[in-house]
């Protein structure tokens, strides 16, 4: 699939609704993973929803890529893995699209003037109590990036005909209070992807490239 077809297929299938299950705690994300969805059910259950957005930005290049980070090393929270630029979504965004775009710009200094916001992806819980609202976007070339160390270690492309073939799409499973659950990895040279990032970028697959 190339880039201008991607992009086609995903201004068909994506849109801004805001689903009910960022803020509502009466809906617990579906993960596609049965031993996933009940851990999901469990979290719900013992701690507050946590609304959270990130930027799923697909750099415009003859071969197009989607730009992720590296945390720091010493955040309390997912300390050294692979993630979109984004975060928790504060009162004085205006909306989820709004807090993906300002946390790309702390985080990594990417200019929302490069960035064409192209529609939010399926709502994403993770064991940790986060809903993940992911906005997909194009982003235009030539933008000049500032990490922001306090948060990130660094930050990457990766290609995006690498992340959207299934062959690289590897399943693995570990046991959680009981329960065997599943998660994507998609490891790239030397950087692990995996967990909430591998899950969503698995179900951008699932909505823009298969039929």
């Amino acid at each position: 699939m190339n880039f201008v077809e991607f992009f086609n297929r995903a201004r068909a299938r994506l849109n801004f609704d805001v689903p009910a299950g960022l803020t509502d705690a009466a809906v617990v994300p579906v993960s596609g993973d049965a031993g996933t969805d009940r851990m999901l059910q469990i979290i719900a259950a013992e701690q507050p929803i946590r609304p959270a957005a990130v930027l799923i930005a697909v750099v415009q290049h003859e071969q197009p890529t989607i730009l992720l980070t590296q945390r720091a090393a010493h955040l309390n929270d997912h300390a050294g893995q692979v993630a979109f630029p984004g975060g928790k979504i504060d009162a004085s965004d205006a909306s989820p699209l709004d807090a993906a775009l300002r946390e790309a710009e702390e985080e990594v200094g990417l200019d929302r003037s490069y960035v064409e916001p192209i529609g939010y992806l399926d709502l994403y819980g993770t064991a940790f109590g986060f809903r993940i609202l992911p906005t997909v976007a194009r982003v235009k070339p030539g933008f000049t990036l500032r990490v922001n160390e306090n948060e990130v270690e660094s930050a990457f492309e990766v290609p995006l005909a690498f992340l959207m073939n299934p062959a690289n799409h590897r399943l693995h499973s570990k046991e959680f209070r009981g329960a065997e659950r599943s998660y994507y990895a998609m490891p790239f040279e030397e950087r692990y992807i995996w967990g909430a990032t591998a899950g969503i970028l698995r179900v951008l697959y699932e909505r823009i490239c298969l039929p």
